[in-house]
């Protein structure tokens, strides 16, 4: 089960309670206090894992609550601090903490390794001991421990991908990905086929590769939630590059043209449901494809998007998803425009 929104209750570790002791031992006169500090309470990290590809565990085990420290003890005794606990989740997680008004942003985990406190533990409190002055050799005072903190997170992942494919359902975007990678998502000849997104690693020759992601189809109004909406496009804000899957066979009995325009309207309406970190996907690089080239049955079609694409100066690339035609200048193209925004971001 892919899921990519939850929510959590973080609680960590309460501190021990400070202990109120006296030394008392054979031969010993006047032994003083002795009462030891209590134990930090565990404060709970977050991690982004390379085992991790989903928040599902998150949605069935929604509250995590820290160990407490434990008290101090006699004979100057430290209570033990409560162990740390480490919650994995996938690369691109957004974190954020919710208030009742706003979601305030704490991490975004793009780094495998990266590491995140989300609840501090609670400092033990002292004992009698550490309250011992010359002027006050028998102090009763204890400290009790502090509470750890406690936060409501918003946990949101956005898949790390470097080239998003968008279009219509059944535009061959799924057959797409599975031609020119490992993955093999779910095909068939009905619309929204695809219901979460798909991630595939395309090799090319000398050693260059990259991460494609092909996220379930749009139509007209996806913005206002028609069909499956524009959930899933915040998959696509970390992408480098979209490719536009067109369907140009009869097939579907729509125009190219007004296919392409439709989806542009979408992407520029996107508007990361509320995230502060969301991207104007409309500003993004993006190559055309126009698929099904195999079962063109009018190159009128065809013809008429490449005129409507090169006043826009958006690059076009006719390709059959199902024969392999025309995928190789297709990858080239999207490696090129990979390269140029890695180049310019290291710049």
């Amino acid at each position: 089960m892919f899921v990519d929104e939850v929510e959590i209750l973080v609680q960590a570790g309460d501190g021990g309670n400070g202990c109120l002791a006296f030394r008392r031992e054979t031969k010993v006169p006047r032994g003083g206090p002795s009462g030891g500090d209590g134990g930090n309470g565990g404060s709970i990290y977050m991690v982004a894992s390379a085992h991790q590809n989903t928040l599902v565990t998150y949605r069935f085990h929604p509250e995590f609550r820290g160990e407490r420290g434990q008290h101090g003890m006699g004979s100057n005794r430290t209570g033990r601090s409560g162990v740390d606990m480490v919650l994995e989740v996938p690369p691109g997680t957004v974190a954020y903490e919710k208030t009742e008004t706003d979601l305030i942003p704490l991490a975004d985990m793009t780094t495998i390794g990266e590491r995140v406190l989300v609840a501090r533990g609670g400092r033990g409190g002292r004992g009698n001991a550490a309250f011992a002055t010359s002027t006050n050799r028998a102090p009763r005072r204890v400290e009790p421990g502090r509470a750890g903190e406690m936060r409501t997170l918003q946990l949101r992942l956005k898949l790390l991908a470097d080239v998003g494919l968008v279009g219509f359902p059944n535009t061959g975007k799924s057959t797409l990905v599975s031609r020119i990678s490992a993955a093999r998502p779910k095909i068939a000849d009905y619309p929204f086929t695809t219901l979460t997104p798909n991630l595939g690693v395309v090799l090319l020759s000398g050693d260059r590769s990259f991460v494609v992601a092909d996220v379930p189809g749009l139509i007209e109004g996806a913005h206002l939630g028609h069909g499956l909406g524009t959930k899933f496009l915040a998959h696509l804000e970390r992408t480098k590059v979209l490719v536009h899957v067109i369907d140009v066979s009869s097939a579907s009995e729509r125009d190219p043209v007004e296919d392409y325009e439709i989806i542009c309207k979408e992407l520029a309406l996107f508007a990361g449901a509320g995230d502060e970190a969301a991207v104007a996907l409309a500003d993004k690089p993006q190559i055309a494809a126009a698929n099904k080239t195999d079962a063109l049955d009018d190159p009128a079609r065809l013809a008429k998007l490449k005129k409507h694409l090169k006043k826009k100066k958006v690059p076009l690339y006719p390709i059959s998803a199902a024969t392999g035609e025309g995928l190789d200048d297709l990858l080239e193209a999207m490696w090129r425009e990979v390269a140029r925004a890695v180049e310019s971001s290291v710049v």
